[in-house]
């Protein structure tokens, strides 16, 4: 039950705009499912789900990618602390800076670290553009990639 609930979930915020528990609630039932607020609070936690910007100023419920003590994650903290040199944004296109040749190695981790806000990443020898949709996005995603330099 729990596990079906789960991935109704996940299926729900990846394609609909739930902005808050009550909402969730509201679409679980609609499917059939019965829940609590309390269950679904629950749930959220489990499932590690972040607040994203949505565009027009609310914030919408989004997976928030693996947990922070991944393969993935600790490869990208590693890489990062030791071959990025600074990080920029304009719009919705993130500009990461790293020493000769380190590009393609940071664009791979990141790629594969699965952050849903990431579109993609084109490499090229020491610079990494990477992709945000929503460019609302761009911001909290530059703040966790600067967060990974630390």
């Amino acid at each position: 039950m729990k596990s079906r609930r789960q991935a109704k979930i996940l299926e729900i915020i990846k394609s609909e705009h739930i902005r808050t528990q009550e909402e969730l609630v509201r679409r679980l039932r609609e499917e059939g499912l019965s829940v609590t607020q309390a269950t679904i609070s629950r749930d959220i936690k489990d499932l590690r789900l972040t607040k994203v910007p949505a565009g027009n100023g609310s914030y919408v419920y989004a997976p928030g990618g693996r947990p922070e003590n991944t393969e993935a994650s600790m490869r990208l903290r590693r890489v990062f602390r030791e071959n990025c040199t600074g990080i920029e944004y304009s719009e919705n296109i993130i500009v990461i800076k790293g020493y000769t040749g380190t590009a393609p190695v940071l664009g791979e981790a990141i790629d594969n670290l699965g952050w849903e806000e990431i579109v993609g990443s084109v490499a090229g020898d020491n610079t990494l553009f990477v992709l945000v949709k929503p460019k609302e996005a761009a911001p909290a995603v530059v703040r966790r990639l600067r967060d990974l330099m630390s």
